[in-house]
């Protein structure tokens, strides 16, 4: 096994040595998880700039249909994410033959994942009735995930087999052909959409079939690679075929479910807090939806190293280097803070270049200004519990953080966002700043309850620890 991406920690070396080695090696992970990250929006924005120059039906049918997969996405998303950690604690603790065992499980449950998301995306139209949805609108959004959902099983698969390629240390595999995808998608939906090479303009419906096809390609040129690179000659999908195995999947369902569902409780949370803000008008939603976008943008650098940190805590949890995973997790939280006290400066100095570059309105401007300086109080929160929570899954521990989560966000966040948004119980009615403030109050509490439970959970001298590395074996 190589020691390029993922390498054994020098135990002789100083604090400080020490310490910038592994911020190194962090960033080494993460920068490649941050370009895959960007590369996966990307493909939304595609979509909905070229949707929103065919007609705003098609532009409303592809957001809408977008919307609804999403949280689907999300949720299994999250759940096979639990790959990572798993794999690269194989590889810490030298038990590569695990690796694919447990990979062919990921694939097993993203064809399960696959199913599911299919039959429910089919059954949208009762939904769609009951929102009252314009008839060209619906039928935009009903053909949309009607050629959509064929490119599901090569979507699930990819998120199935990035645990492999991430949990080896090769963060570039994805990046890779993440970038690969949005490429495809771009000509794709120019040709869809607006009907060229002699086919018919299928307007927003051809943004479905284009990420359909743009999926299957992506995902083909990976089996391609994996089976015929020399990097994974060891790991060969074909070769190294295994059964499903009713104890792996446990453990994967066991650790991967809480991930999916936390990230689908925080999916949701922002969408509940959109259509409270309806009834506060479009500038209101408008400069809600800039401020989100923004800080939706640059929370995929602290998001990145998150995803980084797993890995590494994971890997050097099975190399039972416990000492130097207990290092990482609490030096990452220096880099974290650092990271978010350089985002609140810039949103406070910035928010109003940031609203001229979104929109001309002056009511929205004003909206997207107020909502940002809000949204800079809350970045160390932000950052903080991220961070956390990414630690804490390196060490296998996810339900507890998921229980946090949802206390924060559904407990806290949203009845106080709610109450300071329309009603005067403790202050004068804030309007939309109340649920920004709500989001400060809730990322607040996870953050110190996670780093709280941090601190516990990473000491090397608790038994937490030791059974985190107990599990890898």
């Amino acid at each position: 096994m190589d020691q390029d991406h993922q390498p054994s920690p020098d135990t002789r070396a100083g604090l400080i040595h020490t310490t910038l080695t592994e911020w190194k090696t962090l960033a080494i992970l993460g920068g490649p998880i941050l370009i895959a990250q960007l590369a996966m929006m990307a493909n939304g924005v595609i979509d909905t700039v070229m949707a929103g120059h065919a007609s705003a039906e098609d532009l409303a049918g592809v957001g809408i249909g977008a919307s609804l997969w999403t949280p689907l996405f999300l949720f299994f998303g999250g759940t096979l994410s639990a790959l990572q950690p798993i794999i690269s604690g194989h590889r810490g603790s030298a038990t590569v033959e695990r690796i694919m065992p447990i990979t062919w499980q990921g694939l097993y449950v993203a064809i399960a994942a696959s199913v599911i998301m299919v039959l429910v995306l089919g059954q949208v139209q009762p939904f769609l009735d009951w929102r009252q949805l314009e008839p060209v609108t619906s039928g935009v959004t009903l053909g949309y995930l009607g050629a959509f959902v064929w490119g599901v099983p090569a979507m699930m698969a990819m998120v199935a087999l990035r645990g492999l390629t991430d949990g080896l240390g090769h963060t570039k595999v994805i990046m890779a052909f993440s970038l690969l995808s949005a490429a495809i998608n771009l000509p794709l939906n120019y040709i869809f959409i607006y009907g060229k090479l002699g086919l018919p303009a299928f307007g927003g419906v051809g943004c479905g079939w284009a990420t359909a096809i743009s999926n299957w390609l992506a995902f083909t040129a990976l089996l391609v690679y994996l089976q015929r690179s020399q990097t994974y000659r060891d790991f060969h999908l074909v070769q190294d075929w295994a059964a499903p195995n009713l104890t792996d999947l446990k453990y994967l369902l066991k650790l991967g479910i809480p991930i999916g569902f936390t990230i689908f409780v925080e999916v949701s949370m922002f969408a509940v807090i959109a259509l409270f803000l309806v009834p506060l008008g479009p500038n209101v939603v408008a400069g809600h939806q800039i401020a989100l976008n923004v800080i939706s943008l640059i929370f995929m650098v602290p998001l990145s190293i998150g995803m980084a940190l797993t890995l590494r805590i994971s890997f050097l949890i099975g190399a039972r280097q416990l000492n130097t995973a207990h290092l990482v997790a609490r030096s990452s939280l220096i880099l974290a803070l650092a990271i978010a006290l350089l985002y609140a400066a810039g949103l406070f100095v910035g928010a109003p270049w940031v609203a001229t570059l979104y929109t001309g309105v002056a009511e929205v401007q004003a909206v997207t200004i107020r909502l940002l300086s809000f949204a800079a109080l809350f970045q160390i929160a932000d950052v903080l519990q991220v961070t956390c929570i990414s630690a804490l899954r390196g060490y296998r521990d996810t339900r507890l953080p998921m229980y946090i989560m949802v206390l924060s966000f559904w407990g806290f966040c949203l009845p106080l966002g709610y109450a300071l948004t329309f009603t005067d119980w403790l202050v004068p009615a804030l309007g939309a700043a109340g649920f920004w403030v709500g989001l400060t109050v809730g990322l607040s509490t996870a953050g110190v309850l996670l780093l709280t439970r941090l601190f516990w959970f990473s000491r090397p001298s608790s038994g937490s620890a030791q059974s985190a590395f107990l599990r890898t074996q």
